[in-house]
């Protein structure tokens, strides 16, 4: 397990009650006493640490590195059913977007969502997660298919933004998610978006347009990261804390903002702690999601859609 800086004393907590567990292992000595007073500050700490996070604390647990990816999520909830999908048919497969069909609780899903590595040689096969043009093609490519067949769509979405090299803007970067947004916004099947991960800028709404919006409790979403919005208000990446507060990006302030439609609790310590319980309840959100849009006829699906989004940004003086 990796700590972040935060999260030093749970480690040293850790680190104390394992060293406990080995001396009663090795001595006759009863240290069961002791190990339950460990165990119990640790349960302690680990409340007060997580229950009262910050903004860029909760940036930091959303990069953590032990955190399940994209592909994670659909082999835990697909197992075997999941068929990965490739290419966008023009120029080439983008390894940062990933997509296929599977199923979910009996249910069949077009599922596309952003994959990050694990160890320097995937994040390098992956881009970091920053998909290129093609990648939004591929996704828009699947998602047509999805409503050509009638399937519901599932969108997993983990992105530090959309890559931003010169190579990207050659192909129509800007173009590409636009063409996205636009055709989301009218697709004739259910889309439920998952934000698993890091939402950042145009890189996440380009598969992040859905009739259902949850986000993870250690997650967030936002127009621009908390350190280059630092870096362009202040000429330097010192102020990202400051940025990240400002920001209102966490899962709770865009419930609060009503950008998303409900937040997905996380166990004790985030999504990394207990994949099982975390794979468990985005299901159930899924299913509770897809469940409230089946019935819907396609008229009322894409006017519920459309109204959705045209009431985001409205306010009163």
């Amino acid at each position: 397990m990796e700590y972040l800086d935060f999260e030093l004393p749970i480690k040293e907590l850790e680190e104390q009650l394992e060293k406990c567990v080995i001396i009663g292992k090795e001595s006759d000595v009863d240290v069961t006493p002791t190990c339950k007073q460990i165990n119990k500050k640790l349960e302690e700490t680990k409340r007060s640490i997580y229950k009262n996070l910050t903004a860029w604390q909760r940036v930091q647990l959303s990069r953590h590195p032990n955190r399940p990816y994209t592909l994670d999520y659909i082999k835990a909830m697909c197992g075997d059913t999941f068929l990965e999908l490739h290419g966008d048919r023009g120029f080439k497969d983008d390894k940062a977007m990933v997509g296929g069909l599977g199923k979910i609780d009996g249910q069949s899903y077009m599922i596309v969502g952003q994959q990050k590595g694990y160890n320097t040689k995937t994040r390098q096969y992956r881009n970091f997660g920053m998909a290129n043009p093609e990648g939004y093609r591929k996704a828009l490519r699947l998602m047509k298919m999805a409503e050509k067949f009638g399937i519901p769509v599932l969108t997993l979405v983990d992105t530090p933004g959309a890559y931003p090299g010169l190579e990207a803007e050659e192909r129509g970067q800007g173009e590409a998610i636009a063409r996205n947004i636009f055709e989301m916004v009218r697709l004739k099947v259910p889309i439920i978006t998952i934000i698993v991960g890091e939402g950042a800028s145009g890189g996440a709404l380009g598969i992040g347009v859905g009739d259902k919006v949850y986000m993870l409790e250690n997650t967030w979403y936002s127009v621009i990261s908390p350190e280059s919005c630092s870096s362009i208000l202040w000429k330097s990446w010192e102020y990202k804390e400051k940025a990240a507060e400002a920001l209102k990006l966490t899962s709770s302030d865009m419930k609060r903002q009503k950008l998303v439609d409900d937040v997905i609790p996380e166990p004790l310590g985030g999504a990394h702690y207990d994949r099982e319980t975390t794979f468990a309840t985005v299901i159930q959100y899924i299913t509770k999601g897809y469940n409230e849009l089946k019935d819907l006829s396609t008229a009322d699906l894409i006017a519920q859609r459309m109204d959705k989004y045209s009431k985001m940004g409205e306010y009163k003086e």
